[in-house]
């Protein structure tokens, strides 16, 4: 390629000919024509603009490698320009010149032909200027002959590289160089640069657009430095220095920017790092890039390490140690990209034809297969006869395939719902038993005479209320829930879903209410006031002699009772629900939930749920009192009201007694804290005398300096095996927020200064420290992970803290089912008749350990915006990585702040990551062995993985976080459980 490096193009297209005259006065006869025609042919004045057009170097000394036209062979001729004169400096052959036929020719690269003598011709012509004086050369220092061979080793790379470029390999590449389609979306050109065209008017003054505006205006909005570099970049193309565009040049610019062939943004990559338009990258210029890609992704631990990254990438692409790379080193590390981007623990090692046998149950019914070519392709006349027929046959599959689908569906949701199901029948058949016999019973009074149908709809209602208040406390018994759990009840009982169930029965206590408190107070009590007086005698046994008034039947012990529960109901149902109890965080965290106004918004928080809901309790002494004074009852058996609470109530208060006694009878003691990144608190206490728990199960903490009344649930991340429990605690509440206080400022060594690292607060030797009262353990829905044969466990942010305990468990287990292997190889060994029982006895138990962990495989997907949130459970991360040998646990963090792996702005982290990670094993954003990806996970992606690597298997799959991402992971586990033959239970944590 002709690379210019000074003038016009009309003295570059000069200087061309300059050489072609030259050559054509030592030519004989007819090769001057020949010669001169196929010289302007191969190098016309286009051929020049364009190539100058692709950079140059500015200033003298320019490397011109000018390729003739020769069949043979090639030669490099530099070239230095001023501002009237060229003069060649040296004419050397090229490499294929030097290595003749070992250069392999390839389809990708162009070759020019040229007749076989013109570069004999011009290193005769020019032999005395290969060397920088007119004398001939001395020998070459050792110094030059090992740069040369540098130089032969890199020209040799160079070729290889480009005989296994491929198509698909550029397409590949091509993905991994995005940052540019990535802004712009799937709308068409002329849409996209309509928009481009708007901001630019909304952005431009006096119809310039200012170079700190560019990135705004083509939709780079959050990477405004890398957008700046990508102005730079196209405006080093220009040859122009600028600050300020037109609208006409901002349209050259994004038809460059929006260009979506490889080679295109490649040199876009390229221009962006070389600064100095030398056509080569120094270690100075990658270190450059890396800033800026890491100011973009905002990580500001990889700016500290720049320069250390930089030498990480000229040490690969610069084996010969020249102290640059070209343009294609850069380009053959992008088309390696699937080795690269190839992590130590993939998601799924099957191959595509694994995946189709088995994705091939689900979605075979997709696309019609024809079989025999075309509908209707018999011979001659019968084509038309099976028209109709092959129609019919046709809309006949199609309807099969239908019923087919609708019944896999069915199927499925029948699999993981008919626990649910039967429990909601029931209670739905319950409530309607109930009412209909109160309804039955009260329309045959005389009471019914006088009120009419509100009577028995009120008493219905009242009887379905009873129920549910006596139902309402069970789903948070705890205690009892979580023997239940462990119980023969898990396989009928969907336990996972108490908060739910009892959500459901507050609903309909509301209802319930509505009706009867409604029906009394418009319908009986005006019906009773206005009777006449015949009819006031049927019911004068149960109002009294004189008719009442209705502030007298408001002022009695039933409606002052009545009114009050309602009052107090509603102030607690009201504080419970989402925007209340979730407050100003999830206002902040979701643009789907509005703020609460003014005067509500100081009432929102887990302080308002918590204190309110313990006016209930108040609600049950009044509910017992308005039971036993009714209307129209006065046996003592038919007032059936503490017949239907008190197991519940007495179960509830049982477990309340039990929490204060055992939180108190066993008290544990601090062992370490630690204040790690992101406002998390590590707590590890002594565990108390009798704990047994499992992995993914609970406690509640109270710190009674704190306040005496409130607990707080956090899950163990410890193992069960541990002598020792550990919880992780986000500080981002008053209550976490006050005892992070506690701990760092008041207990601490006054020397620390408060902006200490968490390692250093962790060493610190505590004054004194706070106590803390521990009960549970309680259940949860991770705790029935052993149920299934591969686990798929996703956390958010903080909501990993569940399945740390299970990642040690089966750490745990790996540990102790290669002892118990290994003992039992021993055992087999050194004795197989004395020791026989022995052996036996060891097998047996690592059986019976296989039995109890039916879990095969475990996935874990560890989801955070926070780089520094890895550094939580970076000592798990690590011992997984080092321990699991056979890859029984696949790790997985996902950094959602960084753009994806496709993006431009993460190309470069990406091969340092790689590069890294594969020297010292160790990842360059979590400090761990497990690498991290960038940008959110294809859920879509990772569940179609799952099922074609583990077909025919069950994957229970626990999630901790946002609702948002539940609905998807829920929605993703029905929709692959009926389209592949692998199932999927979905689970969801609740405290």
């Amino acid at each position: 390629m002709w690379t210019p490096s000074r003038g016009s193009n009309a003295r570059r297209t000069t200087g061309h000919r300059r050489i072609a005259d030259y050559l054509a006065d030592d030519q004989t006869t007819n090769t001057d024509t020949s010669d001169n025609e196929s010289f302007t042919t191969a190098y016309g004045e286009d051929y020049f603009f364009n190539a100058a057009a692709a950079g140059g170097t500015p200033g003298r000394g320019g490397m011109l490698p000018a390729f003739l036209a020769d069949q043979g062979d090639l030669v490099e001729v530099m070239l230095e320009l001023d501002e009237e004169s060229m003069v060649v400096r040296s004419v050397t052959p090229t490499s294929a010149a030097l290595y003749g036929t070992a250069m392999p020719h390839t389809p990708d690269a162009p070759r020019l032909s040229r007749c076989s003598s013109t570069s004999s011709r011009i290193r005769k012509k020019f032999a005395w200027l290969r060397s920088p004086s007119p004398a001939p050369s001395p020998s070459p220092t050792p110094a030059e002959l090992q740069r040369e061979a540098a130089m032969a080793a890199r020209e040799r790379r160079r070729i290889q590289a480009r005989v296994n470029r491929s198509r698909a390999g550029a397409k590949r590449a091509l993905k991994g160089l995005r940052f540019i389609s990535r802004t712009t979306g799937t709308a068409e050109a002329a849409e996209l640069w309509r928009r481009v065209e708007d901001r630019f008017n909304a952005l431009a003054r006096d119809g310039l657009l200012s170079r700190d505006n560019f990135g705004e205006c083509i939709g780079m909005v959050d990477s405004k430095e890398f957008a700046e570099g990508i102005f730079d970049a196209l405006a080093r193309r220009r040859r122009q220095n600028l600050e300020r565009i037109t609208k006409e040049e901002l349209y050259d610019f994004w038809l460059q920017i929006s260009d979506q062939s490889f080679d295109a943004r490649l040199q876009i990559f390229f221009d962006m790092v070389d600064t100095n338009v030398d056509g080569r990258i120094t270690r100075e210029e990658v270190q450059e890039l890396i800033v800026l890609s890491a100011s973009a992704n905002k990580l500001a631990k990889l700016k500290e390490q720049a320069e250390e990254y930089a030498s990480l990438i000229m040490e690969e692409l610069d084996p010969e140690n020249l102290g640059y790379i070209e343009l294609w080193q850069l380009e053959t590390l992008l088309l390696q990209r699937d080795t690269y981007m190839n992590y130590s623990r993939p998601l799924s090692t099957a191959s595509g034809a694994q995946w189709s046998q088995n994705l091939g149950v689900g979605l075979s019914g997709a696309v019609p297969a024809t079989v025999g070519g075309a509908p209707g392709a018999g011979a001659g006349g019968e084509n038309a006869n099976r028209g109709g027929g092959g129609m019919m046959t046709r809309r006949r599959e199609h309807w099969g395939r239908g019923v087919r689908k609708a019944a896999a569906r069915v199927r499925v949701a029948a699999e993981e719902n008919w626990r649910r199901a039967w429990v909601l029948a029931l209670w739905f058949a319950a409530m309607a038993a109930l009412f209909v016999w109160k309804f039955v019973q009260y329309r045959r009074t005389a009471g019914f005479q006088v009120m009419g149908y509100c009577l028995p709809t009120a008493k219905g209602a009242a009887e379905t209320l009873k129920l549910n208040m006596a139902l309402v406390l069970l789903p948070v018994c705890r205690n009892t829930l979580t023997w239940l759990r462990s119980s023969w009840a898990r396989f009928f009982v969907p336990f996972d879903d108490n908060i739910t169930f009892h959500k459901m029965i507050a609903t309909a206590i509301v209802v319930g209410i509505t009706l009867h408190a409604g029906n009394h107070l418009a319908c009986d009590f005006p019906r009773v006031i206005a009777s006449a007086p015949e009819e006031y005698r049927l019911v004068e046994s149960a109002f009294g002699a004189q008719k009442p008034s209705y502030a007298g039947l408001l002022s009695g012990v039933e409606g002052v009772t009545g009114i009050a529960m309602v009052v107090l109901m509603t102030v607690s149902f009201t504080l419970a629900t989402h925007p209340f109890r979730k407050g100003e965080k999830a206002a902040a965290a979701s643009s789907t939930v509005s703020r609460l106004p003014a005067p509500l918004n100081r009432l929102a928080g887990f302080n308002a749920f918590w204190y309110s809901h313990h006016l209930l309790g108040i609600v049950y002494a009044l509910l017992l009192v308005h039971g036993y004074f009714l209307f129209l009852v006065r046996r003592w058996y038919e007032k059936t009201t503490w017949m239907y609470i008190s197991v519940p109530l007495v179960l509830y208060v049982g477990e309340r007694m039990l929490r204060a006694l055992r939180s108190n009878a066993h008290p544990v003691k601090i062992l370490k804290v630690c204040l790690l990144p992101g406002s998390v608190l590590t707590i590890t206490m002594s565990k108390p005398y009798g704990f047994r728990y499992r992995s993914g199960q609970y406690i509640f903490l109270q710190c009674p300096m704190i306040s005496p009344f409130e607990w707080h649930p956090f899950s163990i991340t410890s193992a069960p095996g541990d002598d020792y429990l550990t919880v992780h605690i986000r500080t981002n509440g008053d209550w976490t927020q006050e005892l992070k206080r506690i701990f760092v400022e008041n207990y601490f060594s006054p020397h620390i200064n408060r902006r200490a690292s968490f390692s250093e607060l962790g060493a610190a030797e505590p004054r004194s420290l706070p106590r803390l009262l521990v009960d549970g353990p309680y259940g949860a829905p991770a705790q029935d992970f052993r149920n299934y044969d591969v686990l798929l466990l996703v956390g958010l942010g903080i909501g990993a803290t569940p399945f740390i305990s299970i990642l040690r468990d089966l750490l745990n287990n790996i540990k102790l089912a290669d002892e118990l292997m290994d003992l039992a190889m021993e055992t087999t060994q050194t004795s197989r008749s004395e020791d026989s029982a022995n052996s036996f006895s060891v097998s047996t138990a690592s059986s019976n350990r296989k039995r109890a962990y039916r879990t095969s495989r475990a996935h874990f997907y560890w989801v955070t915006r926070e780089p520094l949130s890895f550094e939580w459970f970076k000592g798990v991360m690590n011992e997984v990585a080092e321990m699991d040998k056979k890859g029984v646990i696949e790790l997985h963090n996902y950094l959602t702040s960084v753009y994806e792996e496709r993006d431009a702005r993460t190309t470069l982290l990406s091969m340092v990551q790689a590069l890294n990670h594969a020297k010292h094993g160790v990842d360059i954003v979590s400090g761990t062995r497990v690498r991290t990806h960038f940008a959110r996970p294809n859920w879509k992606e990772v569940f179609t993985k799952i099922a074609s690597k583990h077909p025919n298997s069950t994957v229970g799959v626990f999630y901790c976080g946002a609702p948002t991402l539940a609905k998807e992971l829920k929605n993703l586990s029905h929709e692959m459980s009926h389209k592949t033959t692998t199932r999927f239970h979905f689970h969801k944590e609740y405290f």
